[in-house]
């Protein structure tokens, strides 16, 4: 048995929910719990809006059925999940960006990539247009409070990436993401994924997130909805590239577009924000000289 860690709002609310801290840590097999974690327990804890029965099927009387205990990541994942798409009214705003000038960026810095020893994927360019437009739309970079009297305001920029591995999905968080230039942020990028894959983060590097980014690029698919990731206000969804002719004035040329899926939380942010938000991402990542500063 080892002494869980948890603040003195999270006991204060674990005594209000009955709920055994000492217990819960060993069920999510971690010493650190926060707040997100008492709110899984009692997702895990209830029925699903009183409908558990529609589950409580004998499968067998149908054929062979074979059984595969979940992990705890994805017990975990799913409690927030059920969570986020009960509580939080989402909004997805669906657009597309032009990735010329990054892949032209990309392109010309193929050379110092091979010295460095990194790759310079997208996801970098992606990461710090991001945490630039954080810093001009503070809604974004919030959380509401549980009972949604309370915004918080972050004065800090951090930015969670969501890693899909064969532990299930882990959302590792990149620091101060618009303190960092792209090649800083790329070796971060490498750092985490390689560690989540191999179950060796900490749980300090998981947590306290201003936004997510979840990219299907390297898989797939033409758009998606996001679940908001609570306690963030939003989350980002990328898929693949694909070339498409774009008007120039002139002629139809084949341009590399990017299909952005931005999901939101209604009652923080509206609709013309959310459209305004990924506008100004949108001209960062279709320019994006001013990232490489």
């Amino acid at each position: 048995m080892h002494t869980v860690v948890a603040s003195p709002s999270v006991r204060a609310q674990a005594r209000r929910l009955s709920i055994d801290l000492q217990d819960l840590a060993d069920r999510l097999g971690r010493t650190q719990l926060t707040m997100d974690d008492l709110n899984g327990h009692q997702t895990l804890e209830q029925p699903v809006n009183g409908y558990s029965s529609y589950w409580n099927v004998d499968h067998r009387q149908f054929g062979p059925v074979d059984e595969h205990k979940t992990s705890k990541i994805d017990r975990v994942a799913s409690a927030n999940l059920t969570a986020a798409n009960a509580v939080i009214p989402q909004v997805t705003h669906h657009d597309e960006v032009d990735v010329s000038e990054v892949e032209r960026i990309r392109a010309q810095n193929r050379s110092e990539s091979t010295a460095r020893g990194l790759k310079l994927t997208t996801l970098p360019f992606f990461v710090k247009a991001l945490a630039v437009s954080l810093k001009k739309f503070p809604t974004f970079n919030a959380s509401l409070s549980a009972d949604g009297d309370i915004l918080h305001m972050k004065n800090y920029v951090h930015i969670g990436i969501a890693v899909d591995t064969e532990h299930g999905l882990m959302v590792p968080v990149i620091r101060d993401a618009d303190k960092k230039g792209l090649w800083q942020i790329a070796a971060d990028i490498v750092d985490l994924a390689t560690r989540a894959k191999s179950r060796k983060l900490s749980p300090d590097e998981m947590g306290g997130a201003s936004m997510t980014i979840t990219n299907l690029g390297g898989i797939g698919g033409t758009g998606f909805s996001p679940i908001v990731n609570p306690p963030e206000v939003a989350i980002l969804g990328i898929t693949r590239m694909q070339q498409q002719p774009v008007w120039n004035g002139e002629s139809f040329v084949a341009t590399p577009m990017v299909p952005l899926d931005l999901s939101y939380d209604h009652r923080v942010i509206n609709g013309a924000v959310a459209a305004r938000f990924l506008n100004d991402y949108a001209r960062s990542l279709a320019d994006p000289r001013l990232l490489l500063i």
